[in-house]
């Protein structure tokens, strides 16, 4: 601890006057060691070849990206109508899910609101059973529609779809207008 020193600084201000005390011997060799250390800190970490904070956001994403890779289902339209046609099993589950997540924005019906129609032959991102499963799995982010494929089963999916497709032909009041190009059947 330093030793105390009542030293007027000769300093006068509004009646009030300075003392000079120096400060503690710990807390300057604390400074000054935070100094030495930042000098020799910063070139390291910042300035020295290796792992730079950019250079590890950049592996950050690349794994980031080969994980999600991984992640992405190949959607096979051959496979899909044939699970969709084939039986009638889905139905119950994927009414449950479209009126829970889908008809908000498609209507109960597939009539459309601020989501396109279900109910006519036109389609934004392609009419197949895969490029229904595919949009649902991965979203429209520029739409405003999220990707199901991270919060739904592969199965259930398919079941979307199928149901989805289901829809096509419909009669329903007041459907929302065409959006898209016309797709055969």
């Amino acid at each position: 601890m330093s030793k105390v020193t009542d030293e007027l600084r000769g300093h006068r201000f509004d009646g009030i006057e300075e003392y000079d005390n120096p400060l503690p011997r710990w807390w300057l060799g604390i400074f000054w060691i935070s100094i030495a250390f930042a000098l020799v800190y910063v070139p390291y970490v910042h300035m020295s070849e290796g792992n730079t904070i950019h250079d590890e956001y950049a592996a950050d994403m690349a794994k980031a990206s080969e994980l999600m890779a991984a992640q992405k289902i190949d959607w096979n339209d051959d496979e899909l109508k044939a699970y969709c046609t084939g039986s009638e099993s889905w139905k119950a589950a994927a009414k449950t899910n479209y009126d829970g997540k889908c008809a908000a924005c498609h209507r109960a019906d597939g009539g459309g609101l601020v989501g396109p129609a279900f109910t006519d032959d036109a389609y934004i991102h392609g009419g197949t059973y895969a490029d229904i499963a595919k949009v649902i799995t991965e979203g429209v982010q520029e739409k405003g529609m999220i990707a199901w494929g991270k919060q739904l089963k592969k199965e259930e999916i398919q079941d979307l779809a199928c149901y989805v497709r289901a829809l096509r032909g419909n009669k329903v009041e007041n459907p929302k207008a065409p959006q898209g190009d016309v797709v055969a059947e």
